[in-house]
């Protein structure tokens, strides 16, 4: 996503067994390091704990009962509303464009049908 939360990349297509941050190593996080070099921070789910530098996430609730404290709950909520703008515009092209409704062909080429679904979407938004 940019800056005003509309999607800018859509990864290549992995197999259905690669766990999301095997994918993210791959893909994503190269540039996310140099951007975390430069301080621009990435946040993300618990999924992606232990991403590596410039990776924010929230905290994982305490064992055997115990509470968070109020900032890190506070934390926690950030990061979670932030995170929902983000899903919101990963799920747009998939409400927008009628042909990612129900997908019913080889994996592979999911991935391309979704990036001409982004470039579609930018044209279509003019930006």
């Amino acid at each position: 996503m940019d800056v005003e939360r509309r999607p800018m990349w859509v990864s290549p297509v992995e197999p259905g067994c690669t766990h999301d941050l095997t994918a993210a190593r791959l893909h994503a996080l190269p540039a996310l390091y140099v951007a975390a070099r430069e301080g621009v921070p990435t946040l993300a789910d618990k999924a992606y704990t232990g991403a590596g530098a410039g990776t924010r996430v929230p905290v994982r609730r305490p064992m055997a009962g115990q509470v968070l404290d109020s900032s890190t709950r506070g934390w926690n909520s950030y990061v979670s509303a932030e995170r929902a703008l983000v899903e919101h515009g990963i799920a747009h092209p998939r409400t927008r464009w009628r042909a990612l409704h129900r997908v019913n062909l080889c994996p592979w080429r999911i991935g391309a049908i979704v990036a001409t679904a982004l470039v579609l979407s930018r044209l279509e938004n003019r930006y």
